[in-house]
């Protein structure tokens, strides 16, 4: 069972090996409700409110601290290349909610017994298990000045994917060191991690780096990472080709 519906501003994608629509409504519910919790456009979030001063740190949410503490782990983990403030000061944790949300959505479909799932918000992905044909999930990674283009495939199985870059939002990303927006030759670069949580976090720290990012992406253990420059070349990690090949059989459920 498959479904798509535009939450939190973007696609949002549920399928469910052997499952029905019942299965799928526990994890569009939980993206909706963080929608309302960390939405940067909505006046009622608790992302907006903390903005205008209305709640104090003694009040926050426990989701709002986990999420607060991961990103002050990621903020450390990157060198300071990772902050969910913006050089004016507002709070906008949108580059680590996301990958989280799917990460925990996708918890809720391993805790209702589902072994084969994909679960998407906007590009950051995780899978588990096999597709509905019996092979390894195939994601495309998207041809940055073609959006319409897929420019490299892989297959994956139990991990998260997720890509970082201008080419859709423009210049959002800042690096936190200047303050200013990321202007360097990456235009986009994917990561591929343990969960998409991981991979989302470091992806959006290795487009802050600009052209260290890939090399930053080789030096994390169980990552790979594939950047694409203005010129459109392609850098990739040492290890990623392995995710390139596809299996003897199976792994045709192209996104």
């Amino acid at each position: 069972m498959k479904e798509r519906r535009l939450i939190m501003g973007t696609p949002v994608t549920v399928e469910i090996v052997g499952g029905d629509s019942a299965d799928l409504e526990p994890l569009f519910g939980y993206f909706s409700r963080i929608d309302e919790q960390f939405s940067t456009y909505k006046s009622t979030s608790e992302v907006s409110r903390i903005n205008r001063g209305e709640v104090t740190p003694e009040t926050y949410s426990p989701e709002m601290l986990e999420v607060l503490s991961l990103a002050a782990r990621t903020e450390r983990d990157t060198e300071g290349y990772f902050n969910v403030r913006t050089p004016d000061g507002i709070l906008d944790p949108s580059g680590i909610v996301k990958g989280w949300a799917v990460r925990n959505a996708a918890a809720l479909a391993l805790l209702a017994g589902h072994t084969d799932y994909w679960v998407e918000a906007g590009g950051d992905i995780q899978v588990a298990g096999r597709n509905a044909d019996g092979g390894l999930w195939s994601v495309g990674i998207r041809n940055p000045f073609n959006e319409k283009e897929v420019v490299k495939v892989v297959y994956l199985t139990d991990c998260g994917i997720a890509t970082s870059g201008n080419y859709i939002r423009g210049n959002h990303i800042y690096n936190p060191h200047t303050g200013m927006p990321v202007l360097s030759a990456i235009v986009s670069i994917t990561v591929i991690g343990p969960d998409v949580y991981e991979a989302d976090r470091f992806a959006t720290a290795a487009y802050a780096m600009g052209e260290n990012g890939i090399s930053f992406i080789e030096s994390l253990d169980g990552f790979e990472g594939y950047a694409i420059d203005i010129s459109g070349t392609a850098t990739m990690t040492s290890g990623f080709s392995r995710y390139a090949v596809q299996p003897a059989s199976g792994a045709n459920d192209t996104e």
